[in-house]
């Protein structure tokens, strides 16, 4: 890792000896383990751990989960807040199961299609659900600082499955209970 930052501050015309820098490489070192170590880490697990038989039937929302993930394309971060609504079937989830598998996958390198559909997938998968609903909205800094570089631009997916894809009832619910 050392010799890459090297190369780095070589290459971008900086002084890898500069005292604010003789540590940069070890900082990021650490800094990368943190922001990726979704890689480490097993989404199933999270939920299966975290569920148990449930009497409810009706829809449940975990709303403005903050999230902070990187572009697989420029490796600048993207952030902003993912909401899931489900309708139980036999199986109920931890709220705090929801946050850990949105953490889970926004620390690794994504695009928000991906992760949208990843967080829908494996709800789905390992609850079972009568219908899941995930919509994530972000800021995209490889928007802002470059390219484009339109700074109020928020992107948002969602992905449904189940009676939320079915039944625009069941959507337009959850989308009121977004609203209030």
């Amino acid at each position: 890792m050392e010799n890459f930052f090297n190369q780095f501050f070589e290459n971008i015309g900086e002084d890898k000896n500069r005292e604010g820098l003789k540590e940069t490489p070890k900082r990021v070192q650490e800094l990368w383990k943190f922001l990726y170590k979704g890689y480490k880490e097993d989404p199933r697990v999270a939920l299966k751990s975290a569920y148990f038989q449930g009497v409810c039937d009706e829809m449940i929302v975990a709303q403005n989960i903050e999230f902070y993930s990187t572009c697989e394309h420029h490796l600048l971060p993207f952030f902003g807040n993912i909401s899931v609504g489900y309708i139980p079937k036999e199986k109920i989830v931890g709220i705090s199961a929801i946050a850990k598998l949105i953490e889970i996958y926004s620390r690794r390198l994504q695009i928000q299609e991906r992760l949208t559909t990843q967080i829908a997938e494996t709800f789905d998968e390992i609850i079972e659900p009568r219908g899941v609903i995930v919509v994530c909205e972000a800021k995209h800094l490889c928007m802002s600082m470059q390219g484009v570089q339109k700074q109020n631009a928020i992107i948002k997916t969602s992905v449904l499955r189940g009676l939320f894809k079915k039944d625009p009832k069941t959507r337009a619910e959850f989308m009121q209970l977004l609203k209030s």
